[in-house]
């Protein structure tokens, strides 16, 4: 209720205010983990004496649940617990793809790079071009929250269209559409580190492709586009017809040109990233490059081009950072490039923590046996209820759209619902690729209308620019049409993709 005024506030914002407190009221996503690893330990312990008749597929005998809370395992467990941590893959993935990102962050060479992209786009194609451009920026973690947004405003406010539609289009592009890229970036070998972990629990030799979403993320990156394009101006735009721009036109952010300093050096900058892409690919494709595995394959997990995803995307950043650094000024000496560098991993110190609970929690998960029994049964379950794969599938990225109002983190999340989402579906013959894309597609849809993620707020600040009066609640509003347009058409386009054979790299089915 509303003290000032006594006005009831509106069902929508009562409703967001339930999911504002519901979410605050969680621990944070560290503690959930350690807290899981705890309980997962009680419940060892308890049902460590139980026969089961479920089967445990790795060895064809009926499984058992290991006691985490025996003697002998805790004193493995504290042994362990440094080489737990330091082996844990989706650390070093992070670390030292943001290394090379870093660079060409604190450079400005990305920033540069998108602010031409954004000046040169035709009007016609503004609205698309934005989106896209929005799509793009996730490779640089943090660069489209705090550029592209803020600038498809501007860019809509000079061209005389509404700000705020270019700015929801932008947002939908940022985070709406964070499962879609045409380019690998850290999140698609991040994602498949947890989900070969949360694999391996049914199946130990199992290896799973850091790209084996990359092209229906890629494929993905256009639907959103398209579908986006159409909300944005068919939509959005016309609802904001009667909205005025109300913002101290003294106060407006102006779109800032790039200066021939910044323009030289990202030229020479991007001509260097062009040649490196040039010189992989050449490699590559002799028929005895290194980088082939032995089958003579580029794609295979074996092949040392597929093993060397995260190196090279920190190369492929690190060198034209660095070059675009020292070109402009921005870099005076190799200290700075260091300090880039520095800067990066000071902020990742909250993932680091996260990820040493998490750490725990899966080894735990994993080591007791309760996730493979936990998979056997669920699938078990499934199967008795003889639902269609496809209905299955709907279910999860429905189910992932729905814990994502409460848990931001999409690491974090699939840390938490991989080990059991992956190994479940595996039983029922789905690959842990197509688990994973489901969860993308489920994770990004709902970025957009919940209060708790991070930018959220940010994004009011932006639009408050424009329209003074503008509230969580009128940006949840402007952002729905996008969201459930992209729950059910994305989802929709991943069972079509799947339907048709799943082509480039998603494996859809799993024999064990």
């Amino acid at each position: 209720m509303d003290k000032t005024n006594n006005v009831k506030p509106s069902l929508v914002n009562r409703f967001l205010n339930s999911i504002e407190r519901l979410g605050n009221a969680l621990p944070d996503p560290a503690m959930i983990f350690l807290m899981a690893m705890l309980l997962i330990w009680v419940l060892s312990a308890l049902f460590a004496n139980t026969q089961f008749d479920a089967i445990d597929p790795r060895t064809g005998a009926p499984i058992v649940i290991h006691n985490l809370l025996s003697g002998d395992a805790l004193a493995g467990f504290l042994a362990s617990l440094v080489k737990t941590f330091t082996t844990f893959a989706p650390l070093g993935v992070v670390l030292v793809a943001m290394l090379g990102v870093g660079v060409a962050e604190h450079s400005g060479f990305i920033n540069t790079g998108l602010k031409l992209m954004l000046k040169r786009t035709p009007k016609f194609l503004l609205t698309p071009s934005i989106i896209l451009i929005a799509i793009v920026s996730h490779t640089a973690t943090d660069a489209g929250y705090v550029l592209v947004i803020p600038l498809a405003g501007v860019i809509f406010y000079a061209m005389g269209r509404h700000p705020l539609a270019g700015i929801a289009a932008a947002f939908a592009g940022v985070s709406g559409g964070f499962g879609a890229n045409f380019i690998p970036s850290g999140i698609d070998p991040l994602l498949q580190s947890f989900t070969q972990s949360a694999a391996r629990i049914i199946d130990p030799e199992i290896v799973v492709n850091p790209l084996n979403n990359w092209f229906f993320a890629s494929a993905s990156s256009l639907f959103i586009v398209l579908l986006g394009w159409y909300i944005t101006d068919k939509i959005i735009e016309p609802r904001l017809a009667n909205t005025k721009v109300d913002g101290d036109t003294n106060e407006l952010p102006s779109f800032d040109e790039a200066t021939p300093k910044e323009k030289k050096g990202f030229v020479i900058a991007a001509s260097v990233m062009l040649a490196g892409v040039a010189l992989l690919a050449y490699t590559s494709s002799l028929p005895n490059s290194p980088l082939r595995s032995p089958s003579g394959s580029l794609t295979e997990f074996t092949a040392p081009l597929m093993q060397s995803i995260v190196p090279l995307i920190f190369l492929l950043f690190w060198i034209p950072g660095a070059v675009y650094g020292f070109v402009t000024g921005t870099f005076t000496s190799s200290k700075d490039m260091i300090d880039a560098m520095s800067k990066s991993m000071s902020s990742m110190a909250y993932y680091i923590v996260m990820a040493f609970f998490c750490a725990l929690f899966i080894a735990a998960f994993s080591s007791s046996n309760l996730g493979a029994l936990m998979a056997i049964e669920g699938a078990e379950v499934l199967k008795a209820l003889a639902l269609p794969s496809t209905v299955t599938i709907v279910g999860i990225i429905f189910l992932t759209a729905f814990v994502n109002l409460f848990v931001g983190s999409s690491s974090a999340k699939w840390a938490l619902l991989g080990p059991i989402f992956v190994p479940m579906l595996m039983q029922l013959g789905i690959s842990p690729d197509l688990s994973q894309a489901a969860y993308r597609v489920g994770d990004s849809s709902s970025n957009i209308i919940t209060p708790l993620m991070p930018y959220f707020p940010l994004v009011v600040v932006y639009c408050q620019k424009y329209v003074k009066d503008t509230g969580i609640g009128t940006l949840i509003a402007l952002m729905l049409p996008f969201s459930i347009a992209f729950l059910i058409g994305w989802t929709c386009f991943l069972l079509a993709y799947w339907a048709i054979g799943a082509p480039l790299g998603l494996q859809a089915s799993y024999t064990y």
